[in-house]
């Protein structure tokens, strides 16, 4: 069974990791995206047809205040850490 995910981030980065890294993985499902840096991009869907096969529906785009929430509600194992803005090792 595919472990749930969500992908904390912005409008860029974490959707271009999305694409590379969860698009195509059978062992991990990404159920949603959080937005904090753009304003304006909660209660969106990034598109089915960006998402692939896998997200015929796309995935919906919250606002990161209801992290919690979602995790509680989709009973989320990961959340992935998706930002430009922040240097990486």
């Amino acid at each position: 069974m595919a472990r749930k995910a969500i992908i904390l981030g912005a409008a860029v980065r974490d959707f271009h990791n999305f694409n590379v890294y969860f698009r195509n993985r059978k062992d991990v499902k990404a159920i949603a995206f959080t937005a904090a840096q753009i304003q304006g991009i909660s209660n969106r869907i990034y598109p089915p047809k960006a998402c692939g096969k896998r997200y015929p529906k796309g995935i919906p785009i919250y606002d990161e205040e209801l992290l919690e929430k979602i995790i509680r509600e989709h009973d989320v194992d990961d959340a992935y850490f998706s930002c430009s803005e922040k240097l990486h090792l």
